[in-house]
């Protein structure tokens, strides 16, 4: 094979056999192939697309180039969750323990975030003694033992992504469904699941802007993890406001165990009903989606799925103590208040902006050398539909620096008060599967 001629069969409109894509992915993972004709590639996927053969094909090739996770170890059906990300993003916090609760194995490999706030790794670790270095043997003993852990991602875990997303990132090829949708499937196929559910954002916050592109998205993941034999589907979720109230990663952690003491934000809370019910039910815990949901709130009533979090924290030298008693989380020094300038309702709550000025206040991190403090951020008092008289709080900034000023007009440009009546928007927007 020559990569000349695979270039010019994709610029043609041609489909790429497996033994093809294998051979791109393979030669590119080791340097044989150079950057500029992967470039050429990689425009020509992105314009004449890929067949759905071709994106399982590309995913198992991109899984394939490093290693693996094997959790055949584990007893029960492994399920994963992803969402493709978003500001107030706390699910995973809330949904490990909340699921393995009712017997579902949580076996998680998580990253540190780039953006608006800190990775779920980031988040855990604003809990004091908390390690997710831990070895693989004592991670599948966890999981067997409590149905719950998470570590961080291994360093050599799908390299061929790595690269191929470094070079679309510099190549304008980024906005690509086969190309993202491949990315995302082959790390969560690496990571050994048996069954992924999927969180499609979609508004202001998320990647996808409209959920039309959401939806295909989400079908092109679905149909990828289904063509190759893990039970996948996915939900198209509300992301053009910040997700429950909490932006940053200390009090996300606490806005976790008030959703898990059944006292969080609304949204928060019917979110990871709505993913664990899938979850439940594709590890084979309940019958149908309602006898599953119907579990987990009986399960948040009696207590089990706190205690279950504190089991988790624990097992991973966290301090615990801290579920109890919250003021133990790193705390920030200043907790300054931005007043509504008017009377009305409150119209936007531009996400990704709102998510920017926590990253400006250290939440998140703008490079991947940026150090993050974990006590600050932003704490909404008003979300979308929601009356406000002037003077009124719109939110809570969480500083170690008492000059915000920046930060501030940044806020006020984000949030848009309407003297009409604005209804709050829809959260979960659609179901995606086979």
């Amino acid at each position: 094979m020559r990569m000349v001629d695979l270039i010019e069969k994709k610029r043609d409109n041609q489909e790429l056999s497996t033994a093809e894509i294998q051979y791109i992915i393979e030669r590119y993972t080791t340097g044989e192939i150079p950057d500029y004709q992967m470039s050429a590639l990689l425009m020509a996927i992105y314009f004449n697309g890929m067949t759905e053969q071709e994106r399982a094909d590309l995913t198992m090739a991109m899984m394939k180039s490093g290693d693996t996770i094997d959790l055949s170890a584990i007893e029960g059906i492994k399920v994963d969750k992803h969402s493709t990300g978003g500001v107030g993003d706390t699910t995973t916090l809330v949904l490990g323990p909340l699921v393995a609760a009712v017997g579902v194995p949580v076996a998680k490999m998580s990253g540190r975030g780039l953006g608006h706030t800190g990775g779920t790794i980031d988040k855990l670790e604003a809990v004091k003694g908390f390690s997710v270095e831990i070895p693989k043997e004592e991670f599948i003993d966890l999981v067997n033992k409590n149905k719950i852990s998470v570590i961080g991602q291994t360093g050599n875990l799908t390299p061929a992504d790595k690269k191929l997303y470094a070079l679309r990132d510099v190549t304008a090829t980024v906005d690509s469904i086969p190309l993202i949708a491949s990315s995302i499937m082959s790390k969560k196929l690496a990571a050994g699941a048996d069954a992924i559910v999927l969180d499609v954002k979609t508004g202001a916050g998320a990647f996808m802007k409209t959920p039309e592109d959401a939806e295909k998205l989400a079908q092109a993941m679905v149909n990828i993890g289904n063509n190759v034999g893990r039970n996948t589907m996915a939900i198209i979720s509300d992301m053009s406001q910040p997700l429950g109230f909490a932006i940053g990663n200390a009090l996300e952690v606490k806005e976790a165990i008030d959703t898990l003491k059944g006292e969080g934000p609304e949204d928060l809370a019917e979110l990871c009903l709505t993913l664990g019910s899938y979850m439940v039910l594709l590890a084979k815990k309940a019958a149908t989606l309602e006898e599953a949901r119907s579990a987990l709130k009986e399960i948040i009533a009696n207590g089990k799925a706190l205690e279950t979090f504190k089991l988790f924290l624990e097992s991973q030298g966290g301090d615990a103590s801290l579920v109890d008693d919250p003021s133990k989380l790193p705390q920030a020094t200043y907790k300054i208040e931005l007043p509504a300038k008017k009377d009305g309702y409150v119209k936007e709550l531009i996400a990704d902006e709102i998510g920017t000025a926590a990253m400006k206040l250290g939440a998140g991190r703008e490079t991947k050398e940026s150090v993050i403090d974990l006590a600050v951020g932003l704490v909404l008092n008003k979300k979308i539909g929601d009356t406000v008289k002037a003077g009124e709080s719109l939110l809570t900034i969480h500083s170690n620096t008492e000059q915000v000023d920046d930060v501030k007009e940044m806020l006020y440009n984000s949030i848009i008060i309407s003297d009409e009546h604005v209804e709050a928007p829809t959260l979960i927007h659609s179901h995606i599967s086979k």
